[in-house]
């Protein structure tokens, strides 16, 4: 019997269930599609490397999920208390007719178990059918031969999706008698007779508390947006604390002046159902302050997270390719110069000699003069830098190379060599934020001596350009000198840089392996125990494919997981603020239904709906969006190292998955109600 009230209830009331249902399916996909990743990158060729970013990466999306599991658990609660509120009439009658509470919580326990299995089965399949297409991720990120990969299911993504839900359900189950023991005839009867009373605040502290509010958010924009390089830790937090209080301050006080600054335009007010439609907004933001001020918080943390995960997985494929242009370096840097400093020859020394594997290479040294620092170019320009780079030494000497060293090194690249006059230099700089100062700089004439020889600049902007391979800029200045301005001094630095003899893709990659075992096994913890250690200094060797292990490696989880953060927040955002507009439309109707009587058209109070949920939706998605300008302009000051070239392009791609998450879940809301509000015609 119960069982069979269970499918009749459910199948009844489908369309109440409508946002709870898609709600989980959605849920349970993403929580699938990514916990199967790591299973996706074991089905394809990739090197041991990738492998082991892989499984960093599974251990990452699997810590993370315990957070997401905790914020659809909450989810599937406040779902529940929709769908509870809305049977309220129904509950009433089973208690009328002699239905213990023991029989409605099995009811509702029968109900559960068949909704989360639907739910389960349906987003279960809506999973492994789009993990098939993160597989197209998979392969741009890792960079992954597919030819031996084929359409899977990973039963592990299963197991911890069926065990991590079946824990929810089991808390919801365990909510729902709880709320169910609590029942009282008197007060189910009457629940659809209770209405919102609005309070209609005092108008001037609203525009005080709002006027200060919005001082708080200007003052803490201004700070991560201009002045972040001043920020401590403490600091930091503190403009974090405020802008907290000021989104829930200023939403507040626009509660408390929405509805008054609309009844003072009379011809606003009165014109159509505008004074329903205003009443009924005042109530229900009235009502979700505090939930507002989450979701705007929710939204925004969902907006940078995706921008910021696009924009670096972006940067990094491009900037790789641009600044990894050689198979290896062997390099060493020392705080003093030193006469006898010869990376070649120190490594050969032990065993390790780079040159047996490399017939393209080139060694050559870069220079300091204690009398050419950084401070010392940048002149009046220095004070600007600082405020951008506090942590910039300006005592360091300038890096210094001859310029047949520098086209030695091009030819190797294979990039553009340059010419020089005798008494002309070039300045090389990738690094955009230390670039803008020393084109100023550049700008002004900017003649230089360097080892008492007098160099004017042959541009007046830095060439883009660099010595070491790396995955992201990192040149701050090198300045490229006539040969002769360097020969007979004391070198600061020494590299060996070079491609593998090896032609093929494979060769390489075989030629990569062994000399890095043969690193590794020479020079333990990437230390020289030969170095020069009176002088103090550091002594390295890397790989073009270590490079790009690592580069993969921080795109890869920094992409899956503002991606599986930035979509669970979304998804939870546009549920809550669903769930709440049903339990306003369900607590409305009675409303509907008198207006109906006083003659209102059904097309004004379709309209008067759509006006209600798309305010109430946009509400908070606005001011996520102005603290998301602030946001990124202070996200793009640490993306700057990795480059920020494509981020339009990310918050582009951010903006279409907000306008299909969360506009589909207005959509779904204002079918819904349009529906709920017609029910008793």
């Amino acid at each position: 019997m119960l069982c069979k009230l269970s499918f009749s209830n459910i199948r009844r009331s489908l369309r109440d269930y409508a946002i709870y249902f898609f709600t989980l399916m959605i849920g349970v996909a993403v929580f699938y599609v990514f916990n199967a990743v790591s299973d996706q990158v074991a089905m394809t060729r990739v090197d041991s490397d990738t492998r082991e970013i892989a499984r960093f990466l599974g251990i990452a999306i699997s810590s993370t999920s315990v957070f997401v599991a905790g914020v659809l658990g909450l989810l599937i609660v406040y779902a529940s208390r929709f769908l509870m509120k809305r049977r309220n009439n129904e509950f009433a009658l089973y208690l009328m007719l002699g239905m213990t509470k023991g029989k409605i919580s099995a009811i509702l326990l029968l109900e559960t178990v068949l909704i989360g299995i639907g739910s389960l089965a349906a987003g279960l399949l809506l999973g492994v059918g789009l993990s098939q297409v993160m597989s197209a991720l998979v392969v741009s990120l890792f960079e992954a031969d597919m030819s031996a990969y084929h359409f899977m299911v990973s039963g592990t993504a299963i197991l911890k999706t069926i065990i991590y839900f079946a824990v929810m359900y089991l808390v919801v189950m365990l909510f729902n008698s709880a709320v169910v023991s609590r029942f009282k005839l008197i007060d189910l009867m009457q629940s659809g007779k209770k209405s919102e009373q609005i309070k209609l605040k005092n108008p001037w502290v609203c525009v005080i508390v709002f006027v200060l509010a919005a001082a708080m958010l200007g003052t803490a924009y201004y700070m991560v947006g201009w002045r972040f390089t001043h920020l401590s830790g403490r600091k930091f937090v503190l403009c974090i604390a405020a802008g907290l209080a000021a989104t829930f301050l200023i939403f507040w006080s626009v509660s408390g002046m929405l509805l008054r600054v609309i009844m003072s335009m009379k011809k606003v007010y009165y014109k159509g159902l505008n004074s329903f439609t205003f009443r009924q907004i005042s109530s229900k933001v009235n009502t979700m302050v505090f939930s507002m001020t989450v979701i705007c918080i929710m939204l925004f943390v969902t907006i940078c997270s995706l921008s910021a995960a696009f924009s670096l997985r972006n940067s990094m494929n491009r900037n790789f390719k641009e600044n990894c242009p050689a198979d290896y370096e062997l390099s060493e840097y020392l705080d003093e110069p030193y006469e006898e400093l010869d990376v070649l020859a120190e490594a050969q020394a032990i065993g390790f000699d780079v040159t047996k594997y490399s017939d393209d290479c080139v060694h050559f040294s870069t220079y300091g003069d204690e009398n050419f620092t950084f401070e010392g170019f940048c002149g009046k320009h220095f004070e600007e830098l600082m405020d951008t780079f506090t942590a910039v030494n300006g005592g360091i000497r300038e890096q210094v190379i001859g310029i047949d060293d520098y086209n030695a090194l091009m030819k190797v690249f294979g990039r553009e060599t340059i010419e020089l006059g005798e008494g002309e230099y070039v300045l090389a700089c990738n690094f955009k934020g230390i670039e803008k100062i020393r084109n100023e700089v550049l700008e002004d004439g900017a003649p230089i001596t360097v080892f008492g020889t007098a160099l004017s600049p042959k541009y007046d902007e830095c060439k883009h350009g660099f010595i070491d391979i790396s995955a992201q800029p990192s040149n701050m200045g090198l300045f490229i000198v006539p040969q002769f301005v360097v020969e007979g001094q004391t070198p600061m630095a020494d590299f060996v840089i070079g491609n593998f003899s090896a032609s093929d893709e494979a060769g390489k990659k075989a030629a990569d392996q062994e000399i890095r075992s043969l690193y590794a096994e020479k020079i333990k913890g990437g230390l020289s125990p030969f170095s020069v250690s009176s002088i103090g200094g550091y002594f390295g060797f890397t790989t073009k494919q270590e490079i790009s292990s690592g580069a993969i490696g921080l795109g890869a989880i920094a992409t899956f997981l503002g991606l599986y953060i930035g979509l669970v927040f979304l998804i939870a955002c546009g549920a809550i603020l669903a769930l709440k507009e049903l339990s306003e439309s369900v607590d409305s109707i009675g409303r509907y239904e008198m207006i109906r009587k006083i003659g209102a058209d059904e097309s004004e109070i379709t309209r008067s709906l759509f006006r209600q949920t798309g305010i109430f939706f946009l509400l908070p998605l606005v001011l996520a969006c102005i603290h998301s300008v602030f946001g990124m302009k202070f996200a793009v000051y640490f993306l700057e190292v990795f480059g920020t070239d494509r981020i339009a392009s990310s918050i582009a791609a951010t903006s279409v998955i907000l306008l299909l998450i969360y506009g589909g879940y207005f959509l779904v809301t204002y079918l819904c109600s349009k529906n709920i509000i017609r029910s008793k015609r």
